[in-house]
Order: C-alpha cells, then structure tokens, then sequence
C-alpha cells in the first residue's frame, strides 16, 4: 500500500461520515468533509504521478472512492429534498448503467472501451460544482447567485449525453466498429 492508495482509502472511508453529516443537518461540517475529500483527490494523484507510486490498487480504488462519494452525497441530499429527486434518478441511473453495461461486455467477453467520454469528464466536473456550491451555500451561507440551480440543468444535460455517448460506444463495440483500449 502506497501513501497515494492510503490516502484514496481515507477518501473512501469519509463517504459515511459526510451522508452522517449531511442527515444529521451539519452542512458546515459536511461541506469540509467533501472539501478534505476533493482535495485528497488531487493530492493522491500528484503524489501518485510525482513519486511513481502508480499501481493497479490506486487505478481501481481511485474512480471508485470518486464515484462513492459523488453519488452518495446525490442520494444524500436528494434523500433530505435538497437536491431534485429526478435528477439524482438520472444520475444513479446513468451510473447503473454504465457499471452494468461495463459488467455485461465483460461477461461477454466483448472489449469495450474504458476511457471516459470527454462530456463524462464534463458531467463529474459539474456534479462536484454542484456539490460543492450547495453544501458552501448550506453550510457556509455562501450566496450562490442562482449557480446552484444552473448547476442542476448542466448535470442533466451532461448525464442525458454522456450516457447516450456510452451507448453508442457500445453499440460500436458489439458491432465490431470500435475496439477496446
């Protein structure tokens, strides 16, 4: 175990601590939790990238911890009516899939391609905004001049087409159009 995959582990493990938090009505103590989180992030990366401490273990456990987090604080704050039911739906949702249709090739013995989409990448970049502007607006009191609510209808957007985009890639793939990287 490396530092950087102990560092990913203690991401991982804050997951519980931050839905306890944000239950139990502490958004100020929640938003630090998802802020030491985000930045363990990038920490674990720059630790992983400068001190060669790449491994298999980190490549796994790393988009995991992400995912985790990420969806638990959707589900979280959909659950207390901060965030919009039909939007956590869609991006629990989009993530199932995803994970299903992963799981499935692999049943198949079908490559697929596990690269993520460009509008992928957009969609996490806009759900952590979003986390992060509404649990600083809850828990900080920090006006956020109706970004949170623009943040919503980007996460949407983002999902409805990242998800179309693995469609598609798949649909590739079992076609014999796109082959696996």
């Amino acid at each position: 175990m490396s530092v950087a995959n102990f560092i990913t582990l203690g991401r991982l493990l804050s997951v519980p601590l931050a839905i306890w938090l944000v239950l139990s009505g502490r958004m100020t103590a929640a938003f630090w939790v998802v802020f030491a989180a985000g930045l363990s992030d990038a920490v674990d990366g720059y630790i992983a990238k400068r001190l060669n401490q790449r491994s298999e273990l980190g490549a796994l456990l790393d988009p995991v911890a992400d995912k985790t987090l990420l969806v638990s604080m959707f589900v979280t704050l959909g659950v207390v009516g901060i965030l919009p039911a039909w939007l956590v739906i869609l991006v629990v949702s989009r993530d199932v899939m995803i994970v299903g249709g992963y799981l499935l090739a692999m049943a198949a013995s079908q490559p697929i391609r596990t690269r993520p989409l460009g509008v992928s990448k957009l969609n996490t970049a806009l759900q952590i905004a979003l986390v992060a502007v509404t649990l600083g607006r809850l828990g900080l009191g920090v006006e956020d001049f109706h970004l949170g609510e623009a943040l919503i209808y980007g996460v949407a957007l983002t999902t409805v087409l990242s998800g179309a985009g693995y469609v598609v890639r798949w649909a590739r793939s079992l076609a014999g159009t796109e082959h696996g990287a």
